[in-house]
């Protein structure tokens, strides 16, 4: 029991080490996707303009928190199978099947996990249905109805999303409604802020817009 509360105690330590902040929300035919873009080593900041959100398709993006270096490397992993995918296939790659791909990896990896808990935010290349899903470091995939968050100010952006949000949101009171939980909830984290960077994903463009937040 002592061995296996000292493996928890590791694990919850790697994932907290570099800090990050993501959330994701379905508005009424469009998603959103946020994330901060501090990079620290704990309570030292290293770097503003960390990237944590990459895109993987045309209406598809994941946001990986975690280790800053497990994040580089998974994401490149992630858009060489998108790719070869893309290729092999001859078609787009859905969002469900881009959230089966990442559980599969994680979970092959399990006894030597990548420490991070990747966000997927996108809508279908057919039917632009919006969807949103997390996973944990192995590969446990969760699907909600509403939003997604991850990082390390989990509980103050569970609390801010279940306070703002609403369903059936236009694209411009999502962008309000995520920016504003993004900004308060980071705030209240040491670990994550410095900025913020917000996509607005609709079924005819993509609209990417910077936040400026606090930086002490």
């Amino acid at each position: 029991k002592q061995w296996y509360q000292r493996r928890v105690a590791i694990t919850a330590g790697i994932l907290e080490y570099n800090g990050a902040a993501i959330v994701a929300m379905k508005g009424k035919n469009c998603v959103a996707i946020a994330a901060d873009t501090r990079l620290g080593i704990r309570f030292q900041t290293v770097s503003c303009n960390f990237q944590k959100i990459f895109p993987i398709g045309k209406k598809l993006f994941v946001g990986l928190p975690g280790l800053a270096t497990d994040v580089q490397t998974f994401a490149n992993e992630l858009k060489f199978h998108t790719n070869l995918y893309n290729l092999s296939e001859n078609r787009e790659l859905s969002p469900k099947t881009f959230l089966s791909m990442i559980s599969n990896f994680l979970y092959q990896r399990r006894f030597g996990p990548y420490f991070i808990e990747p966000v997927v935010a996108g809508l279908d290349p057919k039917t632009d249905e919006p969807f949103i899903a997390s996973t944990d470091l192995i590969g446990c995939p969760m699907i909600p109805e509403d939003f997604v968050v991850a990082g390390t100010c989990l509980e103050q952006l569970y609390g801010m999303c279940e306070t703002l949000y609403k369903p059936d949101q236009t694209p411009d009171e999502l962008f309000e409604c995520i920016s504003q939980a993004l900004l308060n909830a980071q705030d209240r984290d040491a670990y994550s802020g410095w900025g913020g960077v917000v996509y607005i994903i609709e079924p005819n463009k993509i609209t990417r817009r910077e936040l400026k937040a606090r930086m002490d």
